[in-house]
């Protein structure tokens, strides 16, 4: 098998040549908060093709560290994948809403603390073929726990563990939740200085 010969430098700066042109869009279906959407795009070689997709109004992730070091975790049951999944705090932004405003209102609503300290550390697409959804993640330092109040239909166990466990349960699969799995990499970095 060859390597690539070509380094990131190398790649032409414009994304021209990969660009696909909306020819048409429909609205295939509206939820709640979801959009389901159906293009008509045209590729690059000329030929067209659909894309499906869903529009996200975004989120934002919250990495809670206990003085003690342990992060704040959840255990909450995800319909579509049919199983309980452990995670960090996270929720849905609210049309025009500031993501750390939204960080602050998710941590104190779903685990009952608040935070002294707030970094950001990163974004992320979590599903970039078929979602528009955007993450923020933010590093809650300097909790003082409260009275937490879940949604309604919203039902989930906060409990804390180390990072190490953390990085066992990823590498074990205990914890496949990408938002979670990208902000343990972002805290490790941070962790190290980086």
């Amino acid at each position: 098998m060859t390597q690539p010969e070509k380094s990131l430098a190398d790649l032409p700066v414009s994304d021209a040549h990969l660009r696909e042109t909306v020819k048409s869009s429909m609205d295939a279906y509206q939820g709640k908060f979801l959009k389901l959407k159906k293009d008509i795009v045209s590729l690059p070689d000329g030929k067209e093709t659909y894309r499906e997709y869903l529009i996200h109004p975004g989120a934002v992730a919250i990495v809670p560290i206990l003085d003690d070091g342990r992060i704040l975790l959840e255990r909450q049951f995800r319909y579509p994948v049919d199983k309980a999944m452990i995670e960090i705090p996270a929720g849905k932004l609210e049309l025009g809403e500031d993501p750390l405003v939204c960080a602050q209102r998710e941590l104190l609503e779903e685990t009952g603390y608040t935070a002294s300290s707030w970094e950001y550390l990163g974004r992320i697409h979590p599903v970039i073929s078929y979602s528009t959804e955007l993450i923020e993640i933010y590093l809650a330092k300097g909790l003082t726990p409260g009275q937490r109040c879940l949604d309604d239909g919203e039902f989930l166990d906060v409990f804390a563990a180390t990072i190490d466990e953390m990085h066992e349960w990823i590498a074990n699969g205990s914890i496949t939740d990408v938002k979670t799995i990208i902000s343990v990499y972002h805290l490790a970095r941070r962790l190290q200085g980086k």
